[in-house]
């Protein structure tokens, strides 16, 4: 088994490579985080050439469409990849993007992480309850209360959250019909927009500098993840 530094700056390798090989050009810097029974990586300056003339048409809706039918279709070669260069055994993939930051988010659950979930730190100088409530007025803003939520404090940067039963019946009928695609790129914003009204910040005492969201349509969960700012003095993290 690799050790943990190992396994994160060979995943961030991977990616960097990965998205070098799709895109044509890679990241500035990868950022890997693997707390299981989950994994993130934080990008940062990412777009490509080509996206770059897409976005000074505004044309933002065709880069995240195009963004996300790559990612759907090299899904299995990066699980499969993971596996052989980090020995991280991923059983649901995702991933979201903040193009006028350049930066993203790919992260999943993993395969034998099931149980520690309740192990999960979180500061105690923080309300956690009060910090999912929040959470669950976002989601009614936009859909209704989720069955559950849950939140995962992965490091001093990042913050998972994962939310079942959140669809309510014209997303339902609408995943039926096929209209997958186009209900993510609605939901993306409104989501963003929701979790900013909430106040999450002054509950969390830290700036949020970026949101990011993807769903499991199939299961009917959604998840959330938070970078929160640097704190003063706190050193730039790389990898």
């Amino acid at each position: 088994m690799p050790s943990e530094t190992n396994i994160h700056s060979e995943t961030a390798r991977f990616i960097s490579s990965m998205l070098r090989s799709n895109f044509g050009k890679g990241p500035a810097s990868v950022y890997v985080t693997v707390k299981p029974p989950f994994f993130t990586a934080h990008i940062r300056g990412f777009i490509a050439p080509m996206e770059k003339i897409l976005l000074r048409q505004k044309e933002y809706q065709r880069v995240l469409e195009t963004r996300d039918l790559l990612m759907q279709d090299l899904k299995q070669e990066i699980i499969l990849e993971l596996w052989k260069t980090s020995a991280l055994d991923v059983k649901q993939l995702y991933a979201d993007w903040d193009l006028e930051k350049e930066t993203g988010t790919i992260f999943g659950i993993l395969q034998d992480g099931a149980g520690k979930e309740e192990d999960s730190f979180w500061p105690e100088e923080l309300n956690k309850q009060e910090f999912i409530e929040g959470i669950n007025r976002a989601s009614i803003l936009v859909q209704k209360k989720p069955g559950s939520t849950e939140a995962y404090w992965l490091n001093d940067r990042t913050i998972l959250v994962r939310r079942k039963e959140i669809l309510v019946p014209i997303e339902k009928e609408l995943i039926r019909n096929g209209v997958i695609e186009d209900l993510k790129l609605s939901k993306r914003p409104l989501e963003r927009r929701a979790l900013k009204e909430v106040q999450l910040e002054t509950i969390l005492k830290r700036n949020i500098s970026e949101y990011f969201v993807d769903w499991n349509f199939d299961k009917d969960e959604g998840f959330i993840v938070l970078i929160l700012k640097k704190e003063s003095g706190q050193e730039d993290r790389k990898q």
